[in-house]
């Protein structure tokens, strides 16, 4: 049996949960970078294997870069944890969305886990998310999926929430811009999960192929990488209600 973790993490949080749920779940892993664009995703696994797949929820859905790197994938029966992280508002439909996803793959989801992160656009929002507080739950929960898999029903699915036809999610309008604190490093074009920024161009954005993860922004070291400040403050009074107080984890076993 070998354990892998799976995860999309374009700004960070969902690999700090994916990190803290499997380390405690496991003592040894093989990552794979479901972030990078220039990998080759036509892996296959067996049916004693286990792949824990972590990506964020952007407006309730899957991001489509993950769902067509996951879809080149041959499950042949792995057991998969689902690991979805939210930014304190809603996932909505990312669990169904995930888990037709892996099953068309051939996984068996067995288990699944929501958790919070802090906001990848609107960073006021789950600030310091995974706190200790989180990392004690997802120590639990993981205690509690590695129970479930060592047990007799280790393949039974668990009803997960999310409505077929998942909801509509046309993206973002925000689309971050390079400033003059600029030098051209290309961190930014190596670490965008969609080839959205020109290596030869990296103070260049294509706004067509962006999906607003807000990665260049997480990584660029000059800081020189940002979005319409308008915009944003409109967003963030868009979201305040929806995204106010501490929501919690949830285990689905």
């Amino acid at each position: 049996m070998s354990v892998y973790d799976m995860v999309f993490s374009p700004t960070g949080g969902t690999k700090r949960v994916s990190d803290l749920f499997t380390e405690a779940f496991c003592g040894q892993s093989s990552h794979i970078d479901l972030t990078d664009h220039a990998r080759d995703f036509s892996l296959s696994f067996n049916r004693e294997d286990i792949c824990i797949v972590s990506v964020p929820s952007y407006g309730g859905r899957v991001p489509a870069p993950a769902v067509s790197r996951l879809a080149q994938m041959k499950g042949n029966g792995a057991r998969a944890v689902l690991l979805v992280v939210y930014g304190n508002r809603a996932y909505d439909d990312t669990f169904a969305e995930l888990q037709d996803t892996l099953e068309a793959s051939d996984f068996c989801c067995t288990a699944a886990v929501a958790a919070v992160a802090e906001h990848s656009i609107m960073r006021r929002y789950a600030s310091g998310r995974p706190d200790a507080e989180d990392a004690k739950e997802l120590a639990f929960f993981a205690a509690s999926v590695r129970a479930k898999i060592d047990s007799p029903i280790s393949r039974n699915t668990p009803a997960l929430p999310g409505n077929r036809p998942y909801r509509e999610y046309g993206g973002v309008p925000m689309k971050p811009h390079a400033g003059k604190a600029c030098v051209h490093c290309g961190l930014c074009a190596q670490k965008c999960p969609v080839g959205a920024i020109p290596a030869q161009e990296p103070w260049e954005t294509d706004t067509v192929k962006c999906i607003s993860c807000m990665g260049c922004i997480a990584v660029c070291p000059r800081k020189a990488r940002s979005v319409n400040p308008a915009l944003l403050a409109a967003a963030g009074m868009k979201l305040k209600k929806a995204c106010s107080g501490r929501k919690g984890n949830e285990l689905f076993l």
